[in-house]
Order: C-alpha cells, then sequence, then structure tokens
C-alpha cells in the first residue's frame, strides 16, 4: 500500500484515525477482581422477599436494606473492620422513591472497601421512575382537550391517567427558570421526548425561531421618570408571526431562548401577547436584558413549549398537571414500546463523608435529578457503570481520590461529570480522575455552561474521554494544576458562541493547568463561518495554562487567548480551521479589567485571595507573583512555539494592535504554515513576522502527509522534506493513545 497521500486525503484519514485507533493508552488497572476470601458478601435481587437476610439463598430486596445489614453486621460485630465487603446484585429493576444515601458509617477502608457489584455488568437498572404500560393509553375523547389539539394531529394523540400512579401532585413550572424545568418528564424507547413545542424540532431552523426588534429590554432604568421601568420587568419584543395566537396563555407557555447572548439561555413564561401588534411580553425580566447589547448574530432565537395547542407532532407529548393527564403521539409500534415517567427530583446516589466505597456495572437511570452526589468523599470509585436519561447531571464529585472510570453518560439535561476538591490556597492537589468516559448527548435542558466534564479546585485528572454532542461547552475549568490528556472532543458547541470546546476564564490565578493531546474536530457548524467557535478559549484574562501537542481539525477559532497572560502555545497541530491562534489586548481596552464594583472581574482580589504573593504560590508562579509592577493590563510572556498551522481559511493569527506593539515581550518562535496546494485563494499564510515560516506546496507537487509503514493507524510525522526542514523542533503527537481504550470495564469501542 502507497504511505504517501495528499494533504486533502489527510483531513478525513485523520478524522478517522483519532476515532478508531486508541491501543496503547496509559493502562488501567482491573479493580473489578473476585472478593477476597477473608471479605463478606451480602446478595440483593429485586424478587426477593422483604424479609431477607442478605444470604444468597435469602438476599436483600433493594440496596437500602443491604446497606442497613452492613451496618447491623458491624454494630453486632460479624463484620470486622479489617474485613472487605462485597453486594452482589442480581439482575432486575430497582426504583427508587428517594435517593440511596451512603454516609460516613457506610464507608471501608482502603484494604476493605465496599463494593456494590453488578452481578451481570449493565444488568442491574436503578430508576426514579414510574413504568407505564402502553395498554394505558387511550384514544382522546373528551371534546374539550380535542378541540385544542391540532387537526391533523388530534386523532393520533392517546392520553394516560398517571394521577393514581405519582406518590404526590406534580408542581407547575415556575415562572422562569434556567435548566431543569419541575418533574415529571417522559422517556420513551430509553430517550427522552420533547415537551409539545413549536417549531419542531424537524424544522429547517432546527426547532428555532427568530425575532429581531425589541421593544422593551425588560432591565432597570435607574433615571427614569416612570418608577415602573426604574427596575427590572419582563421584556417585550415583536414577533411577525400569528403563531402565538393560538397558543392557550392562561394554561401556561414558556419559551425558551438566548435572549441576548448566544452562551446563556433562559426559560420564561409569557405574560401577554398583542395580537394586533404582535408583541409578546415576557413575565419575569432575563438577566441581560432582551436583545440589549448582543454577542453573537442579530436575531435572537427561542422555542416555545408546554402547550397543548402544540401537541402536533410524533414524539411530542404534554402533561396538564392539575389534573395528572399525560398526552401523548406516538410513533408507530407503540403497542410494545418501552415507557418510564421519570418522577423523582433527589440524587439516585448520595454519598456524604463517606470513604472506600466502589460501584461497579451499575445502570442509573430514568430520573429526574442527578445520578450521583458526592460531598466529602475519598476514594469512591464508579466504573463501568451507565448513567443515562437524568433530567440533571451524571456524577457529582467534591472531595478526593475519587474516581470516575469506563461509564457511559448520555440523555443529561444538564453537565455530565463534575470534580471539585483540593486546596487551592495551598496548592494541594484532589486527584479526582475522570477516566476513559464516553459522555454524549448532554445540556438537553441547561443548554449552556453545562459541560460533558467540568473541573475546579487544585489537581484534577481528565484522560482518555470521549465527549461529544452537545450545545455548548465539553470541558470547562478553573482552579489550579489540572490534567486533561488524550480526550477526544467533537460536535461541541453546536448551537452556541463566544464559546470553546475547552472553556476557562476570567481569573489570574487559575494557573498550571496542562491540556495536552487531545483531538478537538468538528466543532460548530464545522465550516469556516464559525469564527465564533474556539477550540480552545482562554477568555477574559485566564493566565498560566499550557496548550501543547494537540489537534484541532475543523475547529473553529483553534486556540484563543482573550488578554491572559503566562500561557504556553506549544507543539499543536491545526488543521482546516479558519483562524489557527488568537490573542487580543482586552485588559487593556476594557475598563471593567480589575473593576471594584463588577465583583467576577476582580482579578487583582482573586490573586490576593490566594495569597499570590508567598509561597507556594510565588514559587510556583513567579511572574505572576510581580504582576502589579508588571504592566499588569498588557497580555505579556505568553508563548507560541513549534505549531504547525495547515490550510487556515482566513487567518494563521489574529493579534489586534495593542499585542503588535508588545510582541518583544511575547515569546514566538519554530512555528510553521503550510499551504498544501499553494492556492492563491481561500488559504491564510502568516504575515512576515518573526516566529513563524510559511512553507507552500503546489498542485504538481502537493505537501505530502507520511504514515509509518509499521503502523498505518499512526500519523507519526509530516513526511515532506520541506515540512520537515521548517518544523525540525515539531514533536510526534501519538494520536493512537487519545480517547477511548479497552480495560476490565470497557470491553468494546462504541
Amino acid at each position: 500500500m502507497n504511505h504517501r497521500i495528499a494533504a486533502p486525503l489527510l483531513l478525513v484519514a485523520l478524522a478517522l484515525l483519532c476515532v478508531s485507533a486508541f491501543a496503547n493508552a496509559e493502562p488501567l488497572q482491573d479493580t473489578d477482581a473476585t472478593p477476597s476470601h477473608d471479605g463478606v458478601i451480602f446478595y440483593v435481587s429485586a424478587d426477593a422477599a422483604s424479609n431477607g437476610n442478605g444470604t444468597a439463598s435469602s438476599p436483600f430486596q433493594n440496596l437500602t436494606q443491604a446497606r442497613d445489614g452492613i451496618r447491623a453486621a458491624r454494630k453486632s460485630g460479624d463484620l470486622k473492620p479489617n474485613q472487605s465487603v462485597t453486594v452482589q446484585i442480581e439482575p432486575g429493576v430497582y426504583r427508587l422513591s428517594a435517593s440511596f444515601h451512603l454516609t460516613a458509617e457506610d464507608g471501608g477502608t482502603a484494604d476493605a472497601p465496599v463494593v456494590y457489584r453488578a452481578m451481570q455488568p449493565g444488568s442491574v437498572r436503578i430508576r426514579g421512575s414510574i413504568a407505564l404500560s402502553p395498554a394505558a393509553f387511550s384514544a382522546v375523547s373528551d371534546d374539550a382537550i380535542r378541540s385544542q389539539l391540532d387537526e391533523t394531529a388530534r386523532d393520533k394523540i392517546l392520553v394516560c391517567d398517571v394521577s393514581t400512579k405519582a406518590s404526590a401532585a406534580f408542581p407547575p413550572l415556575k415562572t422562569a427558570f434556567r435548566g431543569v424545568p419541575n418533574a415529571p418528564w417522559l422517556y420513551v424507547n430509553r430517550h427522552p421526548k420533547p415537551l409539545a413545542r413549536w417549531p419542531n424540532l424537524n424544522t429547517p431552523e432546527q426547532g428555532w425561531a427568530s425575532f429581531s426588534k425589541a421593544i422593551d429590554s425588560g432591565l432597570a432604568e435607574p433615571n427614569s421618570a416612570d418608577a415602573t421601568r426604574q427596575k427590572p420587568r419582563g421584556g417585550s419584543f415583536e414577533f411577525n408571526d400569528p403563531r402565538p395566537a393560538r397558543w392557550n396563555l392562561e394554561a401556561g407557555v414558556w419559551l425558551q431562548g438566548y435572549w441576548t447572548h448566544d452562551w446563556y439561555d433562559e426559560v420564561i413564561r409569557i405574560d401577554s401577547y398583542d395580537d394586533a401588534n404582535q408583541i409578546i411580553k415576557l413575565a419575569a425580566p432575563h438577566n441581560y436584558g432582551i436583545m440589549a447589547g448582543t454577542w453573537g448574530a442579530a436575531k435572537r432565537r427561542f422555542f416555545a413549549f408546554n402547550t397543548l395547542a402544540e401537541l402536533d407532532s410524533p414524539d411530542e407529548w404534554y402533561i396538564d398537571r392539575n389534573a395528572g393527564k399525560l398526552y401523548y403521539y406516538p410513533e408507530s409500534d407503540f403497542a410494545s414500546a418501552f415507557v418510564e415517567l421519570a418522577t423523582l427530583d433527589q440524587p439516585l446516589f448520595r454519598i456524604d463523608n463517606t470513604k472506600h466505597v466502589k460501584f461497579h456495572g451499575l445502570a442509573l437511570e430514568y430520573s429526574h435529578g442527578d445520578g450521583v452526589v458526592m460531598k466529602r468523599a475519598e476514594s469512591i470509585e464508579i466504573a463501568g457503570c451507565v448513567i443515562a436519561n437524568l433530567a440533571r447531571g451524571g456524577i457529582s464529585i467534591d472531595g478526593s481520590n475519587n474516581t470516575v472510570r469506563s461509564c457511559d453518560l448520555y440523555n443529561l439535561g444538564t453537565a455530565g461529570v463534575s470534580l471539585n476538591g483540593g486546596d487551592r490556597k495551598s496548592l494541594t492537589p484532589a486527584n479526582n480522575r475522570a477516566i476513559n468516559n464516553h459522555i454524549h448527548h448532554y445540556g438537553l435542558f441547561q443548554r449552556s455552561y453545562a459541560p460533558g466534564i467540568g473541573v475546579h479546585g487544585c489537581g484534577q485528572i481528565v484522560t482518555n474521554n470521549c465527549i461529544h454532542d452537545a450545545p455548548h461547552n465539553a470541558i470547562q475549568y478553573s482552579g489550579n494544576e489540572h490534567r486533561f490528556e488524550r480526550n477526544e472532543i467533537y460536535r461541541v458547541v453546536m448551537e452556541t458562541g463566544d464559546s470553546g470546546a475547552f472553556y476557562t476564564g476570567r481569573d489570574w490565578t487559575s494557573q498550571g493547568n496542562i491540556l495536552r493531546h487531545n483531538y478537538i474536530h468538528d466543532l460548530g457548524g464545522g465550516d469556516s463561518t464559525h469564527v465564533n467557535t474556539m477550540g480552545v478559549y482562554l477568555d477574559d484574562c485566564d493566565s498560566g495554562d499550557t496548550v501543547e501537542g494537540n489537534v484541532f481539525f475543523r475547529a473553529g477559532r483553534a486556540i484563543m487567548i482573550g488578554g491572559g497572560r503566562d500561557n504556553r502555545i506549544l507543539n499543536n497541530l491545526v488543521i482546516d480551521c479558519p483562524i489557527g491562534m488568537h490573542l487580543d489586548s482586552r485588559g487593556m481596552t476594557w475598563k471593567q479589567w480589575n473593576s471594584p464594583t463588577d465583583n467576577s472581574w476582580q482579578l487583582e482580589r482573586k490573586a490576593k485571595e490566594m495569597n499570590y504573593q508567598a509561597p507556594p504560590w510565588s514559587k510556583r508562579y513567579p511572574t505572576l507573583a510581580v504582576i502589579m509592577d508588571d504592566s499588569p493590563r498588557e497580555p505579556l510572556h505568553n508563548e507560541f512555539k513549534r505549531n504547525i498551522f495547515v490550510n487556515c481559511s482566513k487567518q494563521v493569527w489574529n493579534f489586534d494592535s495593542n499585542v503588535k506593539k508588545v510582541l518583544a515581550k511575547l515569546q514566538i518562535s519554530d512555528n510553521v504554515v503550510l499551504n498544501t496546494h499553494g492556492t492563491a485563494d481561500g488559504i491564510a499564510m502568516a504575515p512576515d513576522i518573526d516566529g513563524f515560516k510559511n512553507v507552500a506546496g503546489t498542485d504538481q507537487e502537493p505537501i505530502m502527509i507520511g504514515f509509518a509503514p509499521e503502523d498505518e493507524t499512526a500519523l507519526t510525522q509530516i513526511d515532506d522534506t520541506r515540512v520537515r526542514a521548517a518544523a525540525a523542533s515539531f514533536q510526534p503527537i501519538p494520536f493512537d493513545t487519545i480517547g477511548l481504550t479497552k480495560d476490565s470495564f470497557r470491553h468494546a469501542i462504541p
């Protein structure tokens, strides 16, 4: 086989390569071993009698009984402090009406942990939902209801009385909220279904309506002569479409929208509709007002939901919260459908001040709260689990030495995994880990700032995860000394703007973080118009991070530094991105850079809170320690070295005029810019600036890409003498170690 291919073919080959080549990642220890002979084993079966004693012949009926059995055995002395405990859970569905709660008395030790283990991984299903039989649904016969339904759909709608199945009445939706609506939520055939809405999801605008004229922003006007306008109020806007006239506003109709910024969504109820003038007035103020200083598109987006009149498309549903009647427009073959109504609004698992517990092979699903919430937890392991179909987040960790390993998390209303812990002031790491997890289709309710993995505190580790399909960030972080390595990220930032796959911002002190050997590709719309989508976004003067050895492929504006300092951009490979890298001087031009009135922009105060001029901070971050004597508003001491930019369509680098004045205070060297075919139009080259070298091929002699003959899955170098000469210092990126890996919990790569 010819191991030399033209550069355009690289783009396809590289995309396939980095999805499928995972062979040589960091080895993972097999912690799913058979319990030791000196341990104690309890058994749980969903089909057991309620009075079991936890033996194989008389198992407990649920996890709570097992937990209480362990407590009792410890008190009686039958379970010694040095004995491990394994709870073997038989296949079955285990429904919770309240959180399964572990506290300090429920933990183990490093040598004698407590393990909750599915006897068949994935077959233990823990749910916070009500099962509904398709046979319980019937045609709608109530004329008052039928008259509200769209004529084309009314004979296809089914209704189910769920009032007797729920333990309590369903609360009304709040007037305004950000994120998760009140329970319940409907899941059919293992997927969440859309609450009756307009526009439908299959419309050309992907389910969004838009407007371009605000009547009232709703923001407070302190100097107004009208007292009602001196305080925030529900804004209003002109919507040139008669559709709202058909909605029953008294029953309640809510709009979810990006009302001013493309990075902040909120749900607000409609207060009124002026049919004659086509004006919608909202019932509560929006935090940023309606079209009040828009960042992003000139038009604003929203969709309407929770109105019976819009129950007109297969898979949509609506619930009359007062009567407890659930209406559903099924697709075909509903008679054999799997239907769950998620009602529990607490975490499925709560773990407080607990140590040395492991959960292996469980499925936590169909609930209206979080999957797992840990506080002050230590050495908790969640491995080989499925956390899916939840209205809130997957796993939230606060503590130290906790691990989420080889789990699948998807169909989540907010975030995937959250890691927090350690001590920033002393720079003591938490060593919480998210390793080898597949996280996708999250942020279903909260459309922004609900990342696949959120990282805070000090010293968290995020490696070999695959994160994709979300409206906003993949990884959002703050704090210090975190490590993000060998993660694959794609199809994120699909609905928002001014955001990035990796995102952090507005803090001088969030330093020492390393983003290394990640593969970031196909972000936003995936074309050259999306320069407001970033691969790595160090926003609003964020400083002191290292971005090294990453691959950016069709990733918008690949690397963006928003006015920060001391960042190291090293040895990255940027391919088919409209803008390769960006550095601006917003600290010099924005008046709020160190504002005493804007808490989020008090950069010096945040540094003082960390005692940044004393050890360990002054030793670990010496340039930060002297920042106030070193032109603090300037974006100084950033490094751009050994990066390769391939076929950037707009700009290789974007430096504003103030940055160009301080270039001598930056470190820029050994960067190479490639135009694979020497095309005159549509490919940017670096202007004449020290530290960048342009290399162009031709149609007759394009720049070629080399694969190692012994391993066609590993892109090891750009095999062209012209490039090798220019990029002699570029270090190979280990593509074959990026992404998901097989281990004792993950036996196949999806």
